[in-house]
């Protein structure tokens, strides 16, 4: 621990020294007091209201079934952590800092090529979007993930009773080293530092459906609980997937449509918790309670 803490200092991101024991016991506390049924805003909820956006966290902390503010992460030119869901800044609902659309010539504009200073200056939530064509528009700005948390911490705070959870993903690809993010690891320690800081350790899970991802902050962050993502495409059995990772992750959320009894149980018989992504109708939601997993994530936190 302490020659991993060495080496974030070397990179200028030194983590407060909290010891292993300290950080493991609260985990296991943690642990116990997850929600029975993680209800997760997906992206805040971006069926309703802008992506990542405070609005959207505000919006799902008002929704009294909402247990889990589920979100994604990317790193900037200048190494701030902001919370977007794509590398680049998506042309179907990001506008120019004029407020002009971005042209087709433009529409690789990576998130780790911009400085969060130029990054802060595009619209995000003014643009009609067709894929969610209900969300409420009002012009909306990237976050750094320190802000948000700071904001929905504070809002939370005077709306509950218990405070939120958070399911924070890590974006990283192995052919995108270097090109749409730092390498995995660099990535990882920067995305902990804020949430060490910002003392939500204990009520965060980190997902990723990249390996390399789940792997590093198994061995780094034991104290941290994560989130396996697999798609439709995914064919490896648990027991596989649990040995080719060395261990058994927290959760393993896979694309909603993979999810059976036999799933469940195979995961569940692993102590794994079983959270399927992103399910947006009530009916689909009601039959995966039926079957018993442990949590759901939707567009659409007010169908929960």
């Amino acid at each position: 621990m302490k020659r991993h803490l060495l080496k974030i200092a070397f990179v200028g991101t030194l983590l407060p020294f909290v010891s292993c024991s300290v950080l493991k016991n609260s985990a296991m506390k943690t642990a116990d007091n997850f929600p029975k049924q993680s209800l997760e805003a997906h992206r805040g909820g971006r069926g309703l209201y802008p992506e990542g956006s405070f609005a959207a966290m505000k919006n799902a902390i008002d929704l009294p079934k909402v247990t889990t503010l589920e979100m994604d992460c990317h790193i900037t030119k200048d190494r701030k952590v902001v919370v977007f869901h794509d590398d680049y800044l998506n042309p179907k609902f990001v506008l120019k800092p004029n407020g002009s659309e971005i042209s087709e010539k433009d529409k690789t504009l990576k998130i780790y090529n911009i400085r969060y200073q130029d990054l802060i200056k595009y619209d995000i939530g003014s643009k009609f979007y067709k894929d969610f064509p209900d969300q409420k528009k009002q012009i909306t700005r990237i976050a750094k993930l320190a802000d948000l948390i700071d904001s929905t911490e504070m809002y939370a705070s005077q709306k509950r009773k218990t405070p939120m959870f958070y399911n924070i993903e890590v974006k990283s690809r192995e052919d995108k080293d270097g090109i749409y993010h730092p390498k995995v690891e660099e990535f990882i320690d920067l995305m902990v530092q804020v949430i060490t800081d910002k003392k939500i350790t204990s009520r965060t899970v980190i997902q990723s459906f990249d390996s390399r991802a789940i792997k590093y902050l198994h061995k780094a962050y034991p104290q941290i609980k994560v989130s396996y993502l697999i798609d439709a495409n995914y064919g490896k059995s648990i027991e596989q997937t649990t040995t080719a990772l060395g261990f058994n992750p927290f959760i393993i959320s896979p694309y909603y449509k993979m999810v059976t009894a036999d799933f469940i149980k195979q995961c569940h018989k692993a102590g794994i918790k079983v959270i399927p992504w992103t399910v947006n109708t009530k009916e689909d939601i009601e039959q995966l309670q039926k079957l018993k997993v442990d949590g759901i994530i939707s567009d659409y936190p007010n169908l929960f």
